[in-house]
């Protein structure tokens, strides 16, 4: 290669740089002069007058370590519809939602590679990262755990939640990119039900010729089905109340299972059972498939109304292990990511969305997944510059 085609690389690579750095600057100093005001929908508590205000508020300036992001397309979580029907209690008033794909507007983490349009998912639980649980890889119980969509809007910036504009995430938040063949549809969910999916999975060990059971045929029974199946599972059941779904569960690599039938020809031939479903009534059925030395996964039975009925004899005979799951740690994100990136073209992920909502019409929305026809209800802001 000749001296003057050396030179002419050299140059339109620093040319490159110089115009990112450029319109990293522009930005910046716009920011400063002209601040940027977001929506954001406050929720004021079942009990009160108006439960969803729209507000419009300048955002504030960010501190080290934040990253200032547009909510590009947010889901409904069911923790999110436990909370609006009484079911859940939550601190008041706040920005609710944490399910999201969002895009970068600015940051102050200037040792990372992020930049200004970056599609981000980001972990539900900002953390310390130097706590015992955090150095345990137990990060969503730290100490001084803070989770986006279940804090008060003065813990913080005010917007803390993914029914808004924006969102400000914190210094101690773990973001991974989203690959360009995942869209917004498929990505919104990623940083809740199937990172959470890899949590559980952590405990799922390979066995030759496995059998599992999926209890529940919501977005995370799917998910964990999916899952399974990739980990080399060869047979997988999934279970539910809504027949509609059957096509799904299908799909998604499991055989549905809405009878007593199979029920009675699996008992004590299941490996796994992974109870997602959050119905209590539904544990002794997974005590009497599971094999001996069977492993049984809880996560979805987040709630007070969670009693069992069970005896000790039951997991001590057969040598049973229970593991509980809630959230997950930064690892599980990233492997989230990676999941869906290298399995997006095996599986309905888009077709088990349901509609977009505009973000004033959030009541609208969340009266849609009330009714769990969809494995997810969307919400996409209205951007205000």
């Amino acid at each position: 290669m000749s001296g003057g085609r050396i030179l002419l690389r050299i140059f339109s690579h620093g040319k490159s740089r110089v115009s990112e750095w450029f319109h990293s600057v522009q930005t910046k100093n716009k920011l400063k002069t002209d601040p940027i005001s977001g929506a954001r929908t406050v929720f004021n508590g079942v009990d009160s007058k108006t439960m969803f205000a729209p507000q419009n508020i300048p955002l504030p300036e960010l501190a080290p370590g934040e990253i200032l992001a547009k909510v590009r397309l947010a889901s409904i979580c069911m923790s999110d519809v436990h909370t609006i029907t009484g079911h859940r209690i939550e601190p008041t008033p706040s920005v609710l939602g944490h399910e999201a794909v969002v895009e970068v507007v600015d940051h102050r983490r200037p040792e990372s590679n992020l930049a200004i349009g970056d599609r981000l998912t980001f972990s539900v639980a900002d953390c310390c990262g130097n706590c015992e649980f955090c150095l345990k890889g137990l990060n969503q119980k730290c100490v001084k755990l803070f989770k986006y969509g279940h804090a008060k809007l003065s813990d913080g910036s005010g917007y803390n939640g993914c029914y808004a504009t924006h969102i400000i995430l914190r210094r101690g938040t773990h973001v991974v990119k989203i690959p360009d063949v995942i869209s917004d549809r498929c990505a919104a969910p990623i940083n809740c039900s199937l990172a959470t999916t890899m949590a559980a999975m952590e405990h799922v060990p390979k066995i030759k010729n496995g059998r599992a059971f999926v209890q529940g045929d919501g977005i995370l029974g799917l998910y964990t089905s999916a899952a399974l199946r990739e980990h080399g599972f060869e047979k997988v059941y999934c279970s539910g109340t809504r027949l509609q779904r059957s096509k799904f569960i299908d799909r998604f690599g499991a055989i549905p299972l809405y009878n007593d039938e199979v029920l009675h020809e699996e008992t004590n031939k299941i490996d796994i059972v992974v109870e997602v479903c959050g119905v209590s009534s539904v544990v002794n059925d997974g005590f009497r498939m599971l094999k001996p030395g069977g492993i049984y996964l809880f996560l979805g039975m987040v709630h007070p109304h969670s009693q069992l009925n069970i005896t000790g004899e039951q997991i001590i005979r057969k040598c049973l292990t229970i593991q509980g799951i809630h959230n997950y740690a930064p690892r599980h994100l990233d492997q989230a990511v990676q999941f869906l990136a290298k399995t997006i073209r095996r599986y309905p992920y888009e077709e088990v969305m349901g509609p977009t909502y505009d973000l004033p019409d959030l009541p609208a929305a969340m009266k849609l997944a009330i009714g769990k026809q969809y494995g997810r209800v969307l919400v996409k802001p209205n951007m205000v510059n």
